[in-house]
């Protein structure tokens, strides 16, 4: 059996590690001749929009599915008459377009953030005026890992934070005081059926995750059933299938929606040995139609990513209960190279272990 994949990233290795075992081969489509994931598949070097190896691609393929989210929706439509595609359209559509996102979720019940449209430097001025400071300009597509983003911290900053984003559309959104960061992880199956992971905590370094834990603790139980009900509302709105992430500001009160990734996402790398059934594989199990696995935490686990430069592995895998993956790419500042699991049976273990991690990464 084949699965095709839009994008060749870390993403799409470590969905075709997973497929493998189930007797599943994977194909890639990346314009980047070096895609990490070309070593785990076949690789078809060529634009996202190429009627030709989207034909490739599909052949054959008992489903297509993406990995990331700059893939062109119109790729998606061009491949449906073809071979099931899942997500589908719709799914990328949304989680491409920040406004369109933003009123996804309020639709589903979440709670977000104070927003407004900013279409030009006038409505941006108008926007803050609305929405109040300090607060930050996003633009609506495009961004991930921190970039598309600049700070407003007053009124003043706007023509500034509207020139450095490039003049393009917009939103603009208040600024949350939050107490933590958490993401809301899970696979839905073609038959609306979800099936949950535990809830992460992770913590953010310049836009980029640093850490992801689970479970999370202090988690109350009717929030966190809350959201898996805001959650349960969107993805059928959306008529998703296969692996999400919501990221959620908790602000002590109330878990607000912030982002949603329609895919597996790095909050949920530490499934890989942290629960029985991997957010990678599973999302392979949902959109070839097959049943999803047990989403149970097996211990307590973190991951932290290996971003610019990875330690030397012999020094990581000395730390008992910790996990090494790296995606075989040349180190530059700002790329995500890996990253290490520590999967521990007792909670109160995690903590060292996790430090002497962040030890190697400042050496």
């Amino acid at each position: 059996m084949v699965l095709g994949i839009l994008g060749g990233g870390q993403l799409g290795r470590m969905l075709a590690l997973a497929a493998h075992p189930l007797g599943v081969r994977c194909r890639f489509l990346d314009p980047a001749p070096d895609a990490c994931a070309a070593s785990v598949g076949e690789h078809l070097v060529a634009p996202f929009d190429d009627e030709g190896a989207l034909a490739r691609l599909a052949a054959g393929a008992a489903a297509v599915t993406w990995e990331f989210e700059n893939v062109p929706v119109a790729a998606l439509h061009r491949l449906g008459g073809r071979v099931p595609v899942l997500p589908g359209a719709t799914s990328l559509a949304v989680s491409q377009d920040r406004f369109e996102e933003k009123q996804a979720f309020e639709r589903a019940g979440f709670a977000v953030a104070p927003y407004h449209i900013a279409s030009s430097l006038g409505e941006l001025r108008g926007a803050v005026e609305r929405v109040g400071t300090p607060g930050i300009l996003k633009t609506r597509t495009g961004g991930y890992d921190g970039r598309g983003q600049a700070r407003v911290d007053g009124a003043g900053d706007a023509e500034r934070a509207w020139q450095a984003l490039g003049g393009v559309p917009a939103i603009y959104e208040r600024r949350i005081a939050f107490r933590r960061e958490l993401a809301l992880l899970g696979t839905r199956a073609g038959d609306g059926a979800i099936a949950f992971y535990a809830p992460v905590e992770t913590v953010h370094r310049e836009g980029i995750l640093h850490t992801a834990r689970a479970p999370a603790p202090d988690i109350d139980r009717a929030t966190l059933l809350r959201a898996e009900r805001h959650a349960a509302a969107l993805l059928e709105t959306l008529g998703h299938v296969g692996t999400f992430a919501i990221e959620l500001f908790d602000d002590g009160e109330t878990l607000l929606a912030s982002e949603m990734a329609a895919r597996v996402h790095n909050s949920g790398h530490w499934t890989i040995e942290g629960a029985e059934t991997s957010q990678f594989e599973n999302h392979v199990r949902a959109v070839l139609g097959l049943p999803l696995g047990d989403t149970a935490t097996r211990g307590h686990a973190v991951t932290v990513n290996l971003v610019g430069a990875a330690p030397a592995s012999e020094d990581v895998l000395a730390i008992p209960g910790a996990h090494l993956h790296l995606y075989g790419k040349q180190p530059r500042p700002r790329r995500k190279l890996g990253h290490v699991t520590l999967r521990v049976d007792a909670e109160d273990e995690l903590d060292d272990r996790m430090a002497r991690v962040l030890r190697l990464l400042r050496q």
